[in-house]
């Protein structure tokens, strides 16, 4: 699996039978990084920072639920590939979780417009997230905010550097009016990341 290319081919998708041989070993890879690009940010939104590995179990994941072979695999690849950091970028997923789901469905109408509302600050530099363009993320109709997001953040070389170097705070921040909270991003995940994405 070439993961430098820094893109997910059909050649890297194992077919089912072979992936079968290697899932438990995969999702037990996949447990252990969630330590490092998790991260809460207040009460209800969690982040989970993405790379090659956590795409491509995604895409074999989707495969092996839904069995949809070559034709769905066009689809996955076009859905996850885009998600895999290009080499000056971060990409996450977002979500915004609340168990009960009529507070769940009350709150994201709190929060509409909250995909312009990220960013990841580090040092002196404030990146601010790009929303995957895939899907419009808060419904036109009645402000209402999606439960799930994905974004980008494209980082100039000199944030790149900053964030390589260590120093200085990471922050994923999120100022929205009606949902303002920052996380620290730990210097663990901070070196993983590094290596991973840049």
């Amino acid at each position: 699996m070439p993961r430098d290319t820094r893109t997910i081919t059909p050649a890297d998708i194992l077919p089912l039978d072979q992936y079968e041989l290697i899932r438990a070993d995969k999702k037990a890879e996949a447990i252990e990084r969630k330590k490092l690009t998790r991260l809460a940010v207040g009460p209800y939104a969690t982040a989970l920072f993405e790379n090659w590995d956590s795409m491509w179990l995604q895409i074999q994941e989707m495969l092996r639920i839904e069995k949809g072979g070559d034709e769905q695999l066009v689809d996955e690849l076009a859905a996850y590939d885009p998600m895999v950091p290009k080499g000056r970028e971060l990409t996450m997923t977002m979500f915004f979780e609340i168990g009960d789901p009529v507070r769940r469905d009350a709150f994201l109408r709190t929060i509409g417009g909250v995909e312009n509302h990220i960013a990841i600050q580090v040092g002196e530099h404030a990146i601010r997230a790009r929303p995957e363009g895939d899907t419009e993320r808060t419904r036109t109709s009645d402000n209402k905010a999606s439960a799930v997001h994905f974004f980008h953040f494209d980082f100039p070389a000199e944030a790149v550097a900053a964030w390589k170097s260590g120093e200085g705070t990471a922050l994923l921040v999120i100022d929205h009016p009606n949902y303002g909270h920052a996380a620290v991003i730990g210097a663990d995940t901070r070196s993983f990341l590094a290596r991973e994405c840049f």
